[in-house]
């Protein structure tokens, strides 16, 4: 069924109703569910006349804005491959990525046509096509024409391709097809309590599908996206109070950004936060801020989203206790639509075909530590050509796990708990009683354990030059530094060095990007 099936039925429930909001040059734009329906046909017979058919690719550079938005809604409706790609990787990631796979099209901005022109990949591209005025050899998007009739699609029709950097430097290509998408709109509006009429503040731009297919309202955040760790705090503000904002999912960044701002936590009913760890201080403090409101944490991936979540309300003494032992991050029980298993940690080995017997086989028991898989109508099944699959899929019985790179734990009431990414796994310290054997052998479960006790303080746990390392982000008073010492010694942790900062990841501003770690160490250890 095609995805966009979806909003055709909203649209006509309740076309008056707002489907989203942006705001543009100083002012708000408001696009109603039934004009919207409107401009995505108009959009999707736009695409045909310009010569694009059922199966080919648009490669598309667009802020977040209405325009994205009708853009993917259009393609979606004429059978077309959405391409998204991170311009910020840098060049020669692009072209990697064109060459993986050549677009048909290119979508964008005007300031995206000029990024399209410095590379020879981009340049390529038959036809362009953008927003934000005149552009010499750009057909302008348009939304004002006749509409065309959606295209009938099976499930297994390719949607939307993403781009993410591979362990090898090749580009891996996650490949989302509608029955995907709607499965995971079904798992999204589940978990995240998604009820007809909410108004979303967005600031995770793929939840606006599974929004619109629920009849609800996406603020589009007055800020930039891409920053989610210094947002424009007083015109997100404003733009919440003026649209009735009531819940919203966004990074841990984000919200602390907002917590430690002049005007405080903004006004929420509803507040799910993810993509990065969501550490039990940040869930504490968004409860002191949000005494009435619903708050989880939400654990995915780019190809499990969602995978379980974690209620504010269970955030007690017992969790906490557990996290300052060395237990590791609780992200909840699994969802429901999704089925998750703790195995023997095989990371950077291939495993299978096997048989069910054999899987089995590799089955941790409760409250010991394994890599996590998970399987379900939501979890990618392949990534584009089969790039990637090797180390990530396990083929059982007819039936794919993905392997999301996770180490956990389960514990005997069923929750989930991280302990970091297999692939920078230490080497072996004992556990204290109660915890998986292997607990302490995983960064994380270390900086989880040291957050607890200092929560101003960043800090990353790794392997340096064959001894168990501890950095912190920032010079220290002496009492705090014997203290940091004392309690990383007791976790195992063999030498403390302290940096001006510590690097994080882009998307989220969140993660510890160790790869760029190791590198400033190399430079001033």
């Amino acid at each position: 069924m095609n995805l966009v099936s979806l909003l055709e039925r909203r649209a006509a429930a309740h076309p008056e109703r707002i489907a989203l909001v942006d705001r543009h040059r100083g002012r708000d734009r408001v696009l109603e569910f039934g004009e919207l329906s409107r401009r995505v046909a108009a959009g999707s017979r736009l695409l045909r006349d310009s010569g694009l058919r059922r199966g080919q690719t648009v490669l598309v550079f667009q802020p977040v804005s209405l325009e994205l938005y009708e853009f993917l809604l259009a393609a979606f409706h004429g059978g077309l491959r959405v391409m998204l790609a991170d311009p910020s990787a840098g060049r020669e990631f692009l072209a990697l990525c064109c060459r993986r796979l050549a677009p048909d099209a290119f979508f964008g901005s005007w300031k995206a046509q000029l990024l399209r022109l410095s590379v020879k990949e981009l340049r390529r591209i038959p036809l362009a096509m953008g927003t934000g005025g005149y552009f010499p050899g750009v057909k302008s998007w348009r939304t004002d024409g006749d509409g065309a009739e959606m295209l009938d699609l099976p499930d297994d029709e390719p949607a939307l391709v993403t781009f993410t950097s591979g362990s090898t430097g090749v580009p891996k290509a996650a490949v989302r097809t509608h029955g995907f998408l709607l499965a995971q709109h079904a798992a999204l509006s589940k978990a995240l309590e998604f009820e007809e009429g909410e108004v979303d503040l967005v600031t995770l731009p793929v939840f606006v599908l599974a929004n619109l297919a629920s009849g609800m309202t996406s603020v589009l955040a007055a800020t930039d996206l891409s920053k989610p760790g210094s947002p424009d705090v007083v015109a997100v503000r404003a733009q919440c109070a003026r649209h009735g904002v009531t819940r919203c999912a966004g990074s841990p960044a984000f919200f602390e950004a907002f917590l430690a701002s002049e005007g405080g936590m903004i006004s929420l009913e509803k507040l799910y936060t993810g993509g990065a760890p969501v550490f039990p201080d940040l869930l504490g403090r968004l409860r002191r801020a949000l005494p009435s409101a619903l708050v989880h944490s939400v654990y995915g991936s780019t190809e499990a989203e969602p995978i379980g979540h974690f209620p504010v309300d269970e955030l007690g003494v017992e969790v906490r206790a557990m996290t300052a032992r060395g237990g590791g991050l609780c992200a909840g029980e699994p969802v429901g639509e999704i089925e998750l298993r703790v195995i023997r940690d095989h990371w950077g080995r291939a495993l299978g075909p096997m048989d069910g017997a054999a899987f089995d086989g590799l089955r941790m028991p409760s409250v010991s530590a394994g890599e996590i898989v998970v399987a379900g109508n939501h979890v990618l099944s392949c990534y584009l050509d089969g790039v990637g699959d090797g180390e990530t899929k396990i083929h059982v019985d007819g039936r794919i796990w993905h392997r999301t790179g996770d180490a956990g734990w389960m514990d005997e009431k069923g929750r989930v708990w991280l302990l970091g990414r297999c692939s920078e796994r230490l080497t072996k310290f004992a556990s204290p009683m109660g915890l998986p054997a292997e607990a302490l052998c995983y960064p994380f479960a270390i900086e989880c354990a040291l957050r607890e006790v200092f929560p101003g303080i960043r800090m990353a746990a790794l392997g340096w030059r064959d001894e168990r390392m501890l950095v912190c982000g920032r010079e220290v008073s002496g009492k705090e530094e014997a203290e940091i010492r004392e309690k990383a010694a007791g976790l195992g942790m063999a030498r403390v060095v302290f940096l001006d900062g510590l690097p994080l990841d882009r998307r989220h501003n969140a993660k510890i990007d160790y790869p760029a770690l190791r590198k400033m160490l190399g430079e001033v250890v």
